[in-house]
């Protein structure tokens, strides 16, 4: 799917001389999401990578967990353009394996699902903490990161981010091992469907939970981004903007290690300190 990214015409004013010209823009639809036939979300998307973001969103729900319980995920063939064009591949159905319970879909729960705290926050925290399948691991060995390592991640994220040295306009996210390796980086214009196209991806390729790895996001810490840590098993959430006071919350009652403001040798530590290594 080549729509990635858009072209259109900008005036470009530059120390008082005007010039017209052709930008790269990255492009921005809505993806609907349908479980067994049935209109589960509606996400504002870049596209590419959408049967990711798709299973992503139902772990993040609870619905999924494991590979086994996803029968297939297909855009529906009915999806056209309003001028009777071809298909949009802006609609995708996700088919649950025999025997996985459909979840109840109702107006509460899609208000919950898309906003990040659209209940009051401990209605919030309790659904996080009785969906989630694991509890937070970090692997075979303690996890101990140094600040060190930290501090060049985000420079590994920003260089591996294709799109957006074309358009400047997508936020990253990326999984790290412990040693600072790069295990995936996935771009979009909503900073939750990053995350969701990784762990789609970890499920599919049946990697989850994600114990001992750290997940780096390339703008602030909401609540959405650390519940999506959370149900995909990811021990340690970090940002190089602010956190919400309710993803703190959420990270010291389930264990997470939430670092913010992560900018060159300076971050916040807001939770789990216990695997930094402080001087």
């Amino acid at each position: 799917m080549g729509r990635v990214t858009a072209r259109r015409r900008v005036i470009r004013i530059r120390n008082g001389a005007v010039n017209t010209r052709p930008d790269t823009l990255v492009t921005e639809e809505p993806l609907e999401i349908r479980l067994n036939g049935k209109p589960l979300a509606i996400t504002m998307r870049t596209p590419g990578d959408d049967f990711a973001l798709a299973a992503g969103f139902l772990v993040s729900e609870g619905v999924l967990g494991d590979a086994a319980e996803l029968a297939n995920i297909v855009y529906c063939a009915g999806a056209t353009s309003p001028d009777g064009g071809g298909n949009t591949y802006n609609v995708v159905d996700v088919r649950l394996a025999p025997g996985v319970p459909v979840p109840d879909v109702s107006l509460e729960r899609n208000v919950y699902t898309t906003s990040s705290c659209g209940l009051c926050g401990k209605a919030s925290l309790d659904a996080v903490r009785t969906t989630a399948r694991w509890p937070l691991s970090d692997g075979p060995a303690p996890l101990r990161l140094d600040p060190g390592l930290l501090a060049e991640l985000p420079g590994r994220l920003r260089s591996a981010q294709k799109v957006f040295d074309r358009t400047g306009g997508l936020h990253g996210a990326a999984l790290f091992a412990p040693d600072g390796e790069l295990l995936d980086v996935r771009e979009d214009v909503g900073r939750h469907n990053a995350v969701d196209k990784l762990v789609g991806r970890a499920l599919r390729e049946g990697l989850l939970p994600l114990a001992g790895t750290v997940l780096l996001v390339s703008g602030r810490a909401s609540f959405e981004l650390a519940q999506k840590a959370v149900m995909a098993g990811i021990p340690v959430l970090a940002a190089v903007s602010a956190p919400s006071s309710l993803a703190v919350d959420l990270a010291a009652e389930t264990g997470m290690t939430l670092v913010g403001f992560l900018r060159g040798a300076s971050m916040n530590v807001y939770a789990g300190e216990e695997r930094v290594v402080l001087p």
